[in-house]
């Protein structure tokens, strides 16, 4: 009699949910998609959970600031909270410096302390002698709910130095490379430590590779060798439990090939900065002064369905909540006289006009 083992379709990956779910920092989703944290809750959210696990997340960087690297320290150090593997590749000459500069996730008490007021009126209740028992008690709830998941960072603060002492955090510096071989051999040996067994993912990892086409790299010139790369990187982070993160300058491709490294990403993210003095984008925008740039998802990946991804928006607002923790917003405009008050965005009003009076359909 033939074994009753299920098979996946198509477009569904033969992984028990069950066995991913039980891995440190994934999350299961709908169709049996897995996902990893991005670092940034906001962000999971608009990509409705996380990175797709296995998947391939390009971000454009621009020229004049460097908010990509924002994103960057928070995935690396949610992954490091998570005791995840870390393969992070950069131009730098000492890239396991940068491990220095990645953030520390905020304390629970103070970020959890409004949402959760339900529970203080609990231990109001309950006579002093218990309150520890039950205090022990919301501690594993709150490492096993969505806290654990995604953590808010510090900017400010650094993180921890035992988080990325150990033997699972590797570096490679691209300055010196006449090529992307010694790359693609640490990522071709990352990606086999944590390949799948039996169809189930023994744990998840992370690739971050920064300016994969910096003018530092001596491959930079290098159309063709570039985007062989991205390809090969793309099949062994899908067949293993990897997500890659790969950041570059638009500007430095050419437009041809910049759409070749478009359509290989299963997410597209590009960070863009404000200027200091733009009067005009001023006026149309709330909140102005506070942004410290934009972020807008291009692309969003798909995976086990065939069913396209439609957002609500596409570009956020990147501000920093009490000058240290990294939150997308989305954009509003601003009223047309300037005056204070509810943007259009959120408006009641049908008409153009911000004059009150009889609406004339």
């Amino acid at each position: 009699m033939a074994s009753s083992r299920p098979r996946g379709g198509s477009f569904s990956r033969n992984i028990s949910s069950a066995a991913t779910a039980q891995i440190p920092g994934v999350k299961v989703g709908p169709n049996g998609t897995s996902f990893l944290s991005s670092g940034i809750p906001d962000l999971d959210q608009i990509l409705g959970g996380g990175f797709t696990l296995g998947s391939l997340v390009m971000v454009m960087e621009d020229p004049e600031a460097p908010h990509h690297m924002l994103l960057l320290r928070n995935f690396m150090s949610q992954g490091l909270i998570h005791k995840q593997p870390l393969l992070y590749a950069s131009p730098e000459r000492d890239p396991r410096g940068f491990l220095g500069t990645l953030p520390s996730p905020m304390a629970s008490k103070e970020e959890k302390s409004h949402e959760r007021p339900a529970e203080q009126d609990v231990n109001l209740r309950i006579a002093w002698q218990y309150k520890k028992y039950f205090g022990e008690q919301n501690s594993e709830v709150q490492r096993g709910g969505k806290a654990e998941y995604c953590n808010d960072f510090d900017l400010r603060k650094p993180l921890e130095r035992h988080f990325y002492s150990g033997q699972r955090v590797d570096c490679i510096s691209l300055r010196d490379s006449p090529n992307l071989a010694p790359l693609l051999e640490r990522c071709s040996t990352f990606s086999a430590q944590i390949s799948k067994s039996d169809g189930n993912i023994i744990c998840a990892g992370r690739i971050a590779i920064q300016s994969l086409c910096s003018p530092q790299c001596d491959f930079s010139d290098k159309d063709w060798e570039m985007l062989s790369f991205i390809r090969s990187l793309k099949g062994m982070v899908r067949s293993s439990g990897a997500v890659a993160v790969i950041s570059f300058p638009p500007s430095l491709v050419s437009p041809t090939f910049l759409k070749r490294w478009q359509h290989l990403a299963d997410t597209l993210i590009s960070v863009k900065a404000i200027p200091d003095e733009d009067k005009e984008l001023a006026k149309l925008l709330t909140g102005y002064k506070d942004m410290l740039g934009l972020l807008s998802v291009h692309k969003v990946a798909r995976i086990n369905t065939q069913v396209p991804a439609i957002l609500e928006a596409t570009t956020f607002s990147m501000k920093l909540r009490k000058r240290r923790a990294l939150v997308l917003e989305c954009l509003n405009q601003a009223p047309v006289d300037g005056s204070s008050g509810s943007s259009y965005g959120t408006s009641g009003s049908c008409s153009g006009s911000s004059k009150s009076g009889n609406l004339d359909f």
